[in-house]
Order: C-alpha cells, then sequence, then structure tokens
C-alpha cells in the first residue's frame, strides 16, 4: 500500500517520470529474471556442496 501511495504522490508532482516508471518496471522485472534464476541455482550448489561437506558429522551425530 505504502509503494502505490508513493507512485501515486510521483504521479501528481512528476507525472512523466510515473508514466516511465509504470512502462519500464516489467520490463526491467523480465530483464532480470536470467539473473534470479541464475542466484537460485548458485545458491543450490552451495546448499548442495554444503550438505555433502556436513554429511559425515550429521550422520555421527544421528548415532
Amino acid at each position: 500500500m505504502t509503494s502505490f501511495l508513493l507512485w501515486f504522490i510521483l504521479l501528481i508532482l512528476c507525472w512523466p517520470i510515473a508514466i516511465i516508471a509504470l512502462v519500464l518496471y516489467p520490463l526491467v522485472w523480465l530483464i532480470l529474471i536470467p539473473f534470479r534464476l541464475l542466484g537460485f541455482a548458485v545458491d543450490l550448489s552451495f546448499d548442495f556442496i554444503r550438505s555433502l561437506l556436513m554429511l559425515p558429522f550429521t550422520l555421527l551425530s544421528r548415532k
């Protein structure tokens, strides 16, 4: 709700910037999708490596 109010104030004070932001936001979101997927893949890779390294300790602690 706060972001909508801030956008509405921007629309009232400086409508060309608000319209440009409204048009560019979906484009920027689409451009950033590959980077989000890459970040997700890197995060999963690090979690997998950490799990592999911690596997002996996990197995020893269960006994």
